[in-house]
């Protein structure tokens, strides 16, 4: 009897327990769905706070704000992006049909901007864009816009949104059109300066810009320089008023202007008729710029001689050496000038062609740089001095613009020729003077052989 009421008061009290342990349970249960709502509730609250803040956040953007949702319809536009766009268009709008509704066009043209080059558009693609080629109208109004795309992408990298953030750049345009322009006026008058001061005398001076040329720049350089002159051009300008003087001589400096150019000379100065030319190169440069003005020449006469105007003659003069390059005059006036031996032997040759009725002479100095003489046709015609200098200086006719049958008859007798002036200079007249009459009677338009004939008689 004992036994079965103890065990009656064992099962009594493990049911106890259990009612105990079920109570327990239904309170924790309750307590559990209690505290998990709070927390449902606490962080539905937090979604609204964070996304009433990036509302507030977007709407203060001081650029237009439009977001697309992932089937590419408009989801958002901020304050400024409607301040800007100027138009009430509906969310839920399209992307294909942003472009129309805005007015949206690519800049300078009337064609709608494609909707699929958007940048907004390009973000739904995955990419990041920026464009600054779009304008938005209103009427008259044009306001060019800068807009940047960028996808938005969920936790496991899917596009979600497309935000794109634009916005007036009409200032900016304002500006970038005043520098291009500043830049277009700034070039136009550096190439209207370059016309007067040559872009190749800025750079023997190491100088970027004709602002940065100070008086008294120099430069010591190696140089040929050449000098050629219009014959009897007083006569001529004389039968002439000042237009058609000047119609005449821009024609002709035209012509010689491009003869000097094609071969890496730059024109230094005209002066009057004549023209002032410098070679950095080499000689044969110089030279053959020289030939080539002749050539132009000869063409330029054919066409004065069909419309009625007599032909014109021109003598070149070369020579080579070393010459000071700089800048010089005052405060408020100042010019690029060479100065050297050099140039006044250069001058004399020139000079030296009126006096031998020939229209291309060298010195001896331009002579000895050229890469190979044999390439021309010339010959030694005197010996001269110069002022302020012991030594003579060799003078050599370079005839290769000659016409073809002066230019052979030269060739033939260019021996015979220069044997009479080697007799003529060792004071053998009579022998010389029978060596120039053989010159003549092959070629008896050589007005040198010509002048050295008569010289030997009148001694």
């Amino acid at each position: 009897m004992w036994e079965n009421a103890s065990l009656r008061q064992e099962i009594a009290a493990l049911k106890q327990e259990n009612a105990d342990l079920e109570i327990l349970l239904e309170t924790t249960t309750e307590h559990s769905d209690t505290v998990t709502a709070q927390l449902h509730n606490q962080a539905i609250q937090a979604v609204l706070d964070s996304e009433k803040r990036l509302l507030q956040f977007l709407e203060a953007m001081p650029v237009g704000v439009a977001v697309l949702d992932h089937q590419g319809c408009l989801y958002y536009i901020n304050r400024k992006g409607k301040q800007l766009t100027r138009h009430s268009i509906p969310l839920g709008v399209n992307a294909e049909k942003l472009a129309k509704l805005y007015h949206i066009y690519r800049s300078g043209t009337n064609q709608l901007y494609p909707f699929d080059q958007l940048p907004i558009v390009q973000a739904l693609q995955g990419e990041t864009a920026t464009a600054d080629d779009l304008e938005i109208r209103h009427g008259d109004q044009v306001i060019p816009l800068e807009v940047w795309g960028t996808p938005i992408f969920d936790q496991d990298g899917t596009i979600i949104f497309a935000i794109a953030a634009f916005q007036d750049i009409t200032e900016r345009k304002k500006a970038e059109a005043e520098r291009l322009q500043f830049t277009t006026d700034l070039f136009a008058l550096n190439q209207a300066l370059s016309r007067f001061v040559p872009r190749q005398f800025l750079q023997l001076l190491e100088k970027d810009s004709i602002v940065d040329v100070q008086l008294g720049d120099q430069v010591q350089k190696e140089m040929s320089v050449l000098f050629s002159d219009i014959r009897d051009f007083t006569s001529l300008s004389e039968k002439m008023n000042p237009d058609d003087n000047f119609k005449f001589i821009n024609s002709y400096f035209s012509r010689m202007e491009s003869a000097i150019i094609d071969n890496q000379g730059f024109i230094d100065k005209y002066i009057g008729d004549a023209i002032m030319a410098l070679f950095s190169g080499s000689a044969d440069d110089a030279l053959k710029a020289g030939i080539t003005m002749l050539h132009r020449l000869a063409e330029y006469n054919s066409h004065r001689t069909k419309t009625g105007y007599v032909p014109i003659r021109i003598g070149i003069g070369i020579n080579t050496g070393s010459l000071m390059l700089g800048t010089v005059g005052g405060a408020s006036r100042m010019d690029s000038t060479v100065i050297s031996d050099a140039v006044n032997l250069a001058y004399r040759m020139e000079g030296l062609t009126k006096e031998y009725g020939v229209p291309l002479l060298i010195s001896h100095y331009t002579f000895c740089q050229l890469n190979n003489a044999n390439d021309y046709s010339f010959r030694v015609i005197d010996r001269v001095k110069v002022k302020g200098k012991s030594e003579a200086v060799s003078v050599y006719e370079v005839f290769d613009a000659d016409e073809s049958e002066m230019q052979q008859a030269k060739l033939v007798t260019k021996t015979t020729f220069e044997q009479a002036l080697l007799f003529y200079n060792l004071g053998k007249l009579d022998v010389a003077a029978s060596l120039f009459e053989q010159c003549l009677r092959q070629n008896p338009e050589d007005s040198v052989a010509r002048i050295y004939q008569l010289r030997c008689l009148n001694r």
